[in-house]
């Protein structure tokens, strides 16, 4: 008697809606537990190669917590393809001007760099503040281990 294994397929796959507040969390340990809610390696029907995860949004994202001197030391980089058009802004600059887009850039560094990847980040919603726009979805409120 062989024992099969069982691979959802896309229909079988029932994913659901998490609010997370990412008020005083501190950003890499928000950022892999939503990682890991997006890929859906908290279910027992995990594939590494489906898109099984659930949707994300995240809420608070400018009252997310850093470690250390990261405030002032940790830059982010972006380059228009010119020579000398490399721009750089640290976390402070970022949290002041556009919050959500230091949660998003966390999170997407610990997905899989691939079309699979991009597919599992267009489940993320982050916003400022405590209002999301997705109320019809009835999302449930996900605490955060640790």
């Amino acid at each position: 008697m062989n024992n099969k294994t069982y691979v959802p397929s896309a229909k079988d796959i029932e994913r659901k809606w998490y609010v997370v507040d990412a008020k005083d969390v501190v950003l890499g340990r928000l950022a892999t537990e939503v990682a890991t809610i997006l890929r859906g390696k908290h279910k027992p029907t995990f594939t590494p190669n489906m898109d099984c995860g659930d949707y994300v949004i995240i809420i608070n994202a400018e009252k997310v917590a850093l470690t250390g001197k990261k405030l002032t030391d940790k830059i982010y980089y972006k380059h228009s393809g010119y020579s000398g058009g490399l721009k750089t802004r640290t976390v402070k600059e970022m949290l002041e001007k556009q919050p959500q887009k230091v949660v998003e850039f966390a999170v997407k560094g610990m997905l899989p760099k691939n079309k699979l990847g991009n597919k599992m980040y267009k489940k993320l919603f982050v916003y400022c503040g405590e209002e999301h726009p997705h109320q019809a979805q009835k999302p449930e409120v996900y605490h955060l281990k640790g």
